[in-house]
């Protein structure tokens, strides 16, 4: 652990829009006005549970009783520089919780936290991506069946990281330009990957499962999915569409924990990630495999056989090309392939007249 350069306090997600600004229920707890407010915002739910999570842990660090407007900056670089010595969180971790409480002073409490704070900062420890070499990532994808091996061969095949796979919709595969569509990927954002021709008979055959699972939704009086609150706006009647249903549902219907209206939802990750650690298992592959390392795979394969590094970046929805170049240090590397240049220079003037 280690100080480092003040970090400035501001927005995580530049896509927020906040036009109009939140305006809270006085009469309302704390927690709940933090709810409401990122509801206004239209944060993700997943966002919403992290965030509220991180606000809970922070009034409690100060005893319960506390309230925030009572607190300011320097209570806010004591807690974060707890979680970096005693709590031995990633940088990663530190910044969410960082971002959650500025959350809470700049848009529930109208209290921005002035200028920049410095706390004692979790180090960063940049790791190599764990790879599988083609061989052992073709005997672990052999290991799985039925859907969840589908689901391993889009992650491997796309690129795609395990939420974006769980997220699809059957709008999202283009079988006839042959891409598939990543709709708000990390960082809300949305690429176009390649789809492999292995999997076009497979993903026919999965999108008319869902065709007849849907009929019969609709039929018994159901048949909706959840959409971003702007577009269920927009489109009052696309939430039944076959489009927009999700390309692996659920096998049950579900309530919404917003609307609490019963919808079917996409399937859960962990029955995935449990079916590609089985199969790493029966494989005999000894190395810490999971989801993301077929994304890892998939991205060092792809350099092995000549993708350029820009191309590999688009499909891998890297905002800096420093990221994808991480995949160079790990790639299969045929040094005795290699041909000098002076050797080039030499071959073509043997070969000229």
């Amino acid at each position: 652990m280690h100080i480092i350069r003040e970090v400035k306090v501001e927005s995580k997600d530049k896509s927020i829009d906040r036009g109009t600004k939140f305006i809270p229920d006085p009469d309302k707890k704390l927690m709940e006005q933090a709810r409401e407010c990122l509801r206004y915002y239209h944060y993700s739910y997943r966002t919403e549970q992290s965030y509220l999570s991180w606000i809970f842990r922070y009034i409690r660090f100060f005893g319960g009783k506390t309230h925030p407007r009572e607190l300011n900056a320097d209570s806010v670089e004591k807690y974060l520089s707890h979680l970096a010595s005693v709590g031995g969180v990633a940088a990663t971790t530190q910044r969410q919780a960082l971002n959650a409480i500025a959350f809470l002073y700049r848009d529930v409490l109208d209290l921005p936290l002035d200028g920049k704070i410095a706390p004692i900062r979790s180090k960063k420890h940049p790791k190599l991506p764990t790879v599988m070499t083609e061989d052992e990532t073709n005997r672990v994808l052999n290991e799985m069946t039925g859907r969840h091996k589908l689901m391993a061969d889009v992650m491997y095949g796309c690129g795609l990281r395990l939420m974006e796979c769980v997220r699809l919709r059957v709008q999202d595969i283009d079988l006839g330009q042959g891409h598939i569509f990543v709709r708000g990927g990390k960082g809300n954002k949305d690429r176009t990957t390649i789809l492999s021709d292995e999997l076009r008979k497979p993903l026919e055959k999965q999108i008319d499962a869902v065709k007849t699972l849907h009929a019969e939704d609709l039929t018994n009086g159901y048949g909706e999915v959840w959409l971003p609150d702007a577009l269920a706006r927009k489109y009052q009647h696309a939430a039944k569409e076959i489009g927009w249903q999700y390309l692996f549902p659920s096998k049950n219907l579900s309530d919404d924990p917003r609307s609490c209206r019963k919808m079917r939802h996409h399937v859960m990750e962990s029955g995935i990630q449990k079916a590609v650690k089985l199969a790493v298992q029966k494989a005999g592959v000894d190395k810490r495999v999971t989801c993301h390392t077929l994304r890892h795979s998939f991205a060092t394969h792809m350099l092995e056989h000549g993708t350029n590094i820009r191309m590999l970046q688009q499909l891998l929805g890297h905002a800096d090309v420093k990221t994808t170049e991480i995949y160079t240090h790990v790639m299969n590397k045929d040094i005795g392939r290699l041909i000098s240049p002076l050797d080039r220079l030499r071959r073509q003037g043997k070969d000229r007249p």
